[in-house]
């Protein structure tokens, strides 16, 4: 009688530590999708409040990006006060506001189409820097305040001021690289609104490290001097080390311009894009973008491997002295920066494109957002209802 009752104790024992091993396996930090399978979760069953989250859902479809879907014309307007803006590579026409979020690498929330390729705009940069990264961790580069002639020699590095421009630099855009890039000059990107011509072209150089400003020439050298580097197409770099990996479809695509096809060893390879400003850069749908920010959100971990250096994740997330809200191409949540989301943590970092595209990153709460086409003003807000969640 007594064994049998031991026997019934064990049975149950047994049974609740089953229960919550598949409790803790459904809704732990340690999940990452398979290439054909993303888990949903409710968001109760991860302690965050559904209506919430549905309010802050509901808030980003009612608040689409304005411009319009033909993104010819909103490139052509956006960037309309340029010297001879022109559009020089790939673009398609957006679809509707789309989104998701991931918590402990589960889907809570999903909106719009979420397989549908789309350009990005700039938050092809922070894939760019990525590159970069996994550059220095192959020993490509040795440092990042290598200067960059060391590794360029042709010509595009010559100069007192330029032959100064470290890697560093250039992922903080503090580089003020000064020349043309597939015949597009630096002075003609976003150029001083108070000024004219004669102004912008013969403009006061600063020492390289000393002055932030945003640039996609500048941004494009970076490219073109990483392509010299690896010496290989920057697309297949990715796809191959990272990408691949973390189980990413094969619908992407990243594009330079019509005329930035270069001869490397023999070979005729496009040097690609860090943006959309002159159409091309990275094409993507929105199930990618997630994939890429749960990697970062787990430090560059994939599963039991390591993607990417977690080094590199907190250099991209350590602010340049010029502009405290930068790292190395991806926007910091700091409350001493330019660019901080009020009552969102000051470690959440995120990459940011023209026409509302977004991957929000919070490793604390291993939290990641990403929406697509939402009117650019208004992400703050978002962030902050998807926060009155938990």
């Amino acid at each position: 009688m007594i064994k049998m009752i031991t026997m019934k104790k064990q049975v149950v024992f047994l049974i609740c530590l089953w229960s919550v091993t598949a409790l803790f396996s459904q809704t732990g930090p340690n999940y990452y999708p398979s290439k054909t399978d993303w888990q949903h979760l409710s968001p109760a069953t991860l302690e965050m409040d559904t209506s919430a989250l549905n309010t802050a859902v509901d808030f980003a479809l009612a608040n689409e990006y304005s411009g319009p879907k033909d993104l010819r014309l909103a490139i052509l307007k956006g960037f309309s006060r340029e010297p001879d803006h022109d559009i020089l590579g790939p673009v398609k026409q957006r679809g509707g506001p789309a989104g998701i979020i991931l918590k402990n690498g589960y889907i809570v929330a999903e909106w719009g189409d979420t397989r549908r390729v789309d350009m990005t705009f700039s938050v092809t940069k922070s894939y760019l820097s990525t590159v970069a990264g996994l550059a220095i961790e192959d020993g490509l580069i040795r440092s990042v305040q290598d200067t960059v002639k060391e590794y360029v020699w042709d010509g595009t590095f010559d100069g007192k001021h330029n032959s100064a421009i470290t890697w560093e630099h250039l992922l903080h855009q503090t580089s003020d690289w000064s020349g043309a890039l597939f015949g597009l000059y630096d002075w003609a990107d976003r150029p001083d609104r108070k000024g004219d011509l004669d102004q912008w072209r013969y403009r006061k150089l600063y020492p390289p490290g000393s002055h932030y400003k945003y640039n996609d020439v500048r941004v494009n050298v970076l490219a073109y001097s990483l392509l010299q580097v690896w010496r290989r197409p920057l697309p297949q770099v990715i796809k191959e080390r990272v990408m691949d990996p973390i189980g990413a479809s094969t619908t992407w695509r990243w594009f330079g311009y019509d005329n930035t096809w270069v001869n490397v060893d023999g070979i005729k390879m496009q040097s690609v894009s860090g943006g959309g400003h002159h159409g091309g850069g990275l094409f993507i749908n929105t199930m990618d973008h997630a994939r890429l920010g749960l990697l970062f959100s787990r430090r560059g971990k994939w599963n039991n491997k390591q993607l990417i250096a977690k080094k590199w994740i907190q250099n991209v997330r350590t602010p340049t002295p010029a502009n405290r809200s930068y790292g190395y191409m991806w926007w910091l949540n700091r409350k001493d920066g330019e660019r901080h989301w009020e009552g969102i943590p000051e470690s959440v970092y995120y990459a940011a494109g023209f026409g509302g595209n977004f991957i929000v990153i919070d490793e604390e709460k291993d939290l990641v957002i990403v929406t697509r086409w939402l009117e650019p003003s208004k992400i703050g807000e978002m962030v902050r209802l998807v926060y009155m969640s938990f």
